[in-house]
């Protein structure tokens, strides 16, 4: 049964114009299992690039993230201040920080620790003070650890600061002193390994969220004719930090209203145990597409930083659509247990395989064989990414131009 909150979600899309466009809708007629159904495409642009500015603690790159204003657009529809809001397929966590930013309680889960390493800081983020005076304590003078393949990547004085860095977050982390302020600085040192600007510790490469090879650095600097400069990291980090931090208010987890303190597993999405059931009432995710993006392989840099070897995480890298579905399916069946009755699902896929597939299908059958009531399909139409252009890729093409989210309601 469609609740009141449901209908007056579909009555909000029906009659979306804040950007000056109608929204078209295209029935999805769908059968599974002898069931049948149909379930409306709503097409519109619902946030767009020319929306406010998203909050500055957002700004961490990570391969196929959606930009914040997409978890927001369902956590003020669909939560109230309190709530739990929920991912099992966090990545760098913008469902979740958004959720916290607006007051909701966040919930997350992702195979990859280095998911929660870059989240978890950015909850409860330490003071510009606090990050400067803990960055003068640490001594990046030595360091144990040899590894010459990355002088292809940063100088040798600055590979050595890396390393040392490393092995002083690896060592307070073994003794259980790794606190808030270190936590802070391992995130944004993550963030600035690699990079195209100034700003970031390694020589012109690929950008951050996509580290390439020692063997292709190689490459590149010979195609480039360049050579790693020293690059001193205490600066760079303090800057990132900075940047960060500029529209954050200070605000203590502790002065809100509400508790707000997060729930962070490292699990397969399809079992999460650290996840309490009926403890969410909104998940907003969205989950690998198939082979589009290589998260090991793009990975394995930052998760040498925090000493572990990405091509031992267990990521979904999933080339048969069968294969994919079965695993959609298993994971929304947890979500069904995690979410409360009359909770919601957004689950947000996109276009592949040049246009040709189209995901939001396959999740729908996928909800339904989960014992979910699929919604509303809404479309975020849009004609130019950043990403797509800064690879030189058509959208229309290669790319991913839409947002697609299947909205299902828990009974």
């Amino acid at each position: 049964m469609i609740s009141s909150t449901v209908t007056e979600f579909i009555e909000d899309i029906n009659g979306f114009n804040d950007f000056g466009t109608k929204t078209i809708i295209v029935p999805f007629e769908w059968e599974v299992d002898g069931k049948k159904g149909t379930t409306m495409k709503a097409i519109n642009e619902y946030w767009t690039s020319g929306q406010r500015q998203a909050n500055s603690l957002h700004e961490i790159s990570y391969r196929a993230c959606f930009k914040p204003q997409l978890p927001e657009f369902f956590i003020t529809r669909l939560t109230k201040k309190g709530d739990g809001v929920y991912d099992p397929f966090m990545g760098r966590g913008t469902a979740l920080l958004e959720a916290m930013l607006l007051g909701r309680k966040p919930m997350g889960n992702d195979i990859n620790p280095l998911s929660q390493v870059l989240l978890s800081p950015r909850l409860n983020p330490p003071s510009i003070e606090q990050i400067e005076q803990r960055l003068e304590q640490i001594n990046l003078d030595s360091a144990k650890e040899e590894y010459d393949d990355l002088l292809h990547f940063y100088h040798k004085d600055t590979l050595r600061e890396i390393i040392a860095l490393k092995e002083y977050l690896l060592n307070r982390e073994k003794k259980g002193n790794l606190d808030t302020i270190d936590a802070w600085i391992r995130m944004v040192a993550i963030s600035r390994l690699t990079g195209h600007s100034p700003g970031f510790f390694s020589v012109y490469t690929l950008p951050p969220n996509q580290a390439v090879s020692s063997k292709r650095q190689k490459i590149i600097n010979e195609q480039l004719n360049q050579t790693p400069e020293y690059r001193p990291i205490t600066p760079r980090i303090l800057k990132k930090s900075k940047s960060l931090l500029k529209d954050w208010n200070g605000k203590h987890l502790s002065s809100f209203e509400y508790d707000l303190t997060s729930v962070l597993s490292t699990a397969d999405a399809r079992k999460v145990k650290g996840i309490a059931d009926n403890s969410a009432q909104l998940v907003v995710t969205s989950p690998p597409f198939l082979d589009v993006v290589d998260y090991q392989g793009d990975n394995w840099l930052r998760c040498w930083f925090i000493g572990i070897d990405s091509s031992t995480i267990k990521i979904s890298q999933l080339k048969k659509i069968k294969d994919w579905e079965d695993t959609m399916t298993d994971a929304l069946k947890d979500l069904k247990r995690i979410v409360k009755p009359g909770g919601h699902i957004a689950f947000e896929v996109g276009e592949v395989r040049g246009g040709k597939l189209l995901l939001e299908e396959n999740v729908v059958r996928c909800g339904v064989k989960a014992g979910l009531e699929p919604v509303i399909i809404l479309i975020n139409d849009q004609e130019f990414t950043k990403t797509a252009n800064a690879w030189g890729v058509d959208n229309q093409s290669k790319g991913t131009n839409t947002n697609r989210i299947v909205v299902f309601q828990c009974d």
